[in-house]
C-alpha cells in the first residue's frame, strides 16, 4: 500500500462517490478509479460495491477506514514533528548553571521556555564552579551556561546578562561591623573564608587582586564548598569573605552583616555562555528567548 492509495479510498469512503472525490483530492477521475482499483489487487480484496447510482463500502472496506485513518494521522506527525524541529520548536536543550545567584535567573528563563515551547526539553543541571559548568559546555553535556569568567574561553560565545558588585561579608560582631563602607587594607590583618581554588574561581582570585592591589597576601583560613557555607563560617567568626550583592539577597543569616567595598572592584559579570560552532535549531531558539528572559543590562557591551 502507499499513502496515495490509502488518501484516495478514504476521500471515496467518506463521499462514497468517485465524482466529489475526485474533485476533493484534484484527481481526474478515471486516475482516482485506477488508484483504487491497484489498491483492492494490492489487498486481495474488493473494498467497493459500485452500481450506476451509488457506492457502498465492502466489509473489507469498513476493516480498512480506522487503520487508514490512523496511517495517514502518523505520517501527518510526523511532518509536524519534522518542520517545527527543523524551526527550532521541538528538541532537547541542557542549561548547566553555577552560584546561587544563578537560582531566580534559571527559573525566570525555564519558565518562558516552557510556557512558550512545550515541545522543547529544556533540562537544568546545577553545578558548583564555572570551570565545571565549562567542561560541560566544551564536551557538550550541556548546550548553554550561566556562569561567571573573567576571560571567556576560546570557541565559545557568550552574553551578559548580570553584572554584579562585590562586597565584603563581616561577622556580626566584626569591629568594622558598623561602617557603612569598608576599604579592603582595612582587613589586611583578618582572617578570611574562601572558596577552594579551583580553576574558574573568580571570586578567590578577586581577592588576591584586590589584596595585592593594597598592599597584602590575605590569610585564607578555610575554604568553603559553597556559598551557604561561607556565610556559615563568617558568622562562627571564622573570617571575613568577599561575595556577591546577588548571593547576599539569596542568602539570609542574622550573624553576618554585608558592605561594600570602596574603592568600588569593577562588577564581577554573569554570562550565558554556548558553543560559537552550534547548529542546533533548538539552542539557537532558546538563546533567542534568552534575551526576553536574561536582557543584557543597559549601558553593558
Amino acid at each position: 500500500m502507499e499513502i496515495a492509495q490509502l488518501r484516495a479510498f478514504l476521500a471515496v469512503a467518506e463521499e462514497l462517490h468517485f465524482g466529489r472525490a475526485a474533485q476533493r483530492l484534484h484527481f481526474a477521475q478515471p486516475h482516482l478509479s485506477r488508484t483504487i482499483q491497484q489498491l483492492e489487487k494490492d489487498l486481495g480484496a474488493e473494498l467497493f460495491v459500485r452500481t450506476t447510482r451509488s457506492v457502498h463500502l465492502t466489509a473489507a472496506g469498513v476493516a480498512l477506514v480506522e487503520p487508514a485513518r490512523a496511517v495517514l494521522d502518523s505520517c501527518r506527525l510526523a511532518e509536524l514533528a519534522v518542520g517545527t524541529a527543523g524551526r527550532g520548536h521541538t528538541g532537547r536543550v541542557r542549561l548547566g548553571f553555577a552560584g546561587s545567584s544563578s537560582h531566580v535567573l534559571v527559573g525566570r528563563f525555564a519558565k518562558l521556555v516552557r510556557r512558550t515551547h512545550p515541545g522543547i526539553e529544556f533540562e537544568l543541571d546545577s553545578t558548583t564552579y564555572a570551570s565545571e559548568a565549562l567542561a560541560k559546555l566544551r564536551d557538550g553535556s550541556v548546550d548553554l551556561v550561566l556562569a561567571r569568567w573573567l576571560y571567556p574561553p576560546p570557541g565559545i560565545a557568550t552574553r551578559i546578562v548580570l553584572e554584579e558588585d562585590i562586597v565584603c561579608a563581616l561577622p556580626l560582631e566584626h569591629r568594622l561591623a558598623d561602617r557603612p563602607v569598608l576599604r579592603i587594607e582595612e582587613l589586611a590583618d583578618d582572617p578570611w573564608v574562601a572558596l577552594p581554588a579551583e580553576p574558574g574561581s573568580t571570586l578567590r582570585d578577586y581577592l588576591h587582586r584586590l589584596a595585592h592591589d593594597a598592599g597584602f597576601a590575605p590569610r585564607i583560613v578555610q575554604s568553603a564548598p559553597d556559598s551557604v557555607s561561607v556565610f556559615a563560617l563568617v558568622a562562627a567568626e571564622v573570617g571575613c569573605a568577599l561575595t556577591l550583592t546577588n548571593v547576599a539577597r539569596n542568602i539570609s543569616n542574622p550573624e553576618v552583616v554585608v558592605r561594600p567595598i570602596e574603592p568600588r572592584p569593577d562588577p564581577l559579570q554573569l554570562r550565558l555562555a554556548w558553543r560559537a560552532d552550534t547548529h542546533d535549531p533548538a539552542v539557537h531558539e532558546v538563546l533567542r528567548l534568552s534575551e526576553e528572559a536574561l536582557p543584557t543590562p543597559a549601558g553593558v557591551d
